[in-house]
């Protein structure tokens, strides 16, 4: 796999799930051994990223600053064209929306980290067995079914998708109202929009990609400025947590770490 995996999320969500916020009354933190008590977005989003591994180096807990990114909007794309960015802006704004008290996939530059990952190894699927017979009516368990690599997928998926759009909205997805974008993610991720076979991965493919920007460590484009690390307090790529091990029920006080030693 891609390195950007060391620090993935790679749990089963579902889109709907996504769509629901309600918030725990005292909105306290929780402590190191707090499970998630409260359907809410963080402690959703800490369920999701539980599964992490960590490695790097142990720095202090102090502040750097930051040089702010280039605009989404001015961003040099590596694969996308212009179309396809406007989709993938939209999409991963709807499945992680910047609404509630935490960052969404804009501000963590999700879209940046899909464009990266395309543009690489992983759009071209090189470390892959690609090899047929391909069955797309196969269980899921049985692996990738499709003779696409991921980035033939979004090239291909985005405009049959958005031509589904126009003909059933009068728009393509990113012209759509945020409660139609809804709904038309709930019906790619049903099947219900008439995708070739060789394209029934590509909603399971985004949101997978969209929580792996989330999530990742900075270096590959996505989780800016350590943001979502940061909200659901995952402290990143320390060296050491040796004298935290016996220290239950405590609050973790150091802020994330990126693979590179920047700090949040």
């Amino acid at each position: 796999m891609y390195p950007a995996y060391m620090f993935l999320v790679c749990v089963s969500w579902n889109f709907s799930e996504t769509l629901k916020k309600s918030y725990p009354p005292d909105r306290q933190e929780t402590t190191m051994t707090d499970l998630p008590g409260y359907p809410s977005r963080r402690s959703f989003l800490k369920a999701s990223a539980a599964s992490v591994m960590l490695s790097g180096l142990a720095v202090s807990a102090k502040a750097e600053p930051q040089t702010p990114p280039v605009p989404l909007e001015q961003y040099e794309r590596q694969y996308f064209n212009e179309v396809e960015w406007a989709f993938v802006l939209a999409a991963t704004a709807r499945l992680i929306p910047s609404e509630g008290d935490g960052p969404g996939a804009i501000e963590a530059r999700v879209p940046v980290f899909i464009d990266l990952q395309l543009a690489g190894d992983f759009g071209r699927a090189d470390d892959w067995y690609m090899v047929g017979p391909h069955d797309p009516s196969a269980d899921p368990t049985r692996g990738w079914q499709t003779p696409l690599n991921p980035a033939q997928i979004y090239r291909q998926g985005i405009p049959a998708f958005n031509a589904w759009c126009e003909q059933k909205y009068g728009a393509a997805f990113s012209a759509l109202t945020a409660e139609q974008q809804d709904a038309a993610l709930t019906s790619l991720q049903k099947g219900e929009v008439g995708l070739q076979p060789e394209l029934r991965d590509f909603f399971t493919l985004l949101l997978q990609n969209t929580k792996e920007g989330y999530f990742a460590d900075p270096m590959y484009g996505g989780n800016h400025g350590m943001q979502a690390w940061s909200y659901i307090g995952f402290p990143g790529a320390r060296g050491s947590y040796k004298e935290w091990v016996e220290r239950y029920n405590v609050r973790y006080p150091l802020g994330p770490v990126s693979i590179k030693g920047e700090r949040a």
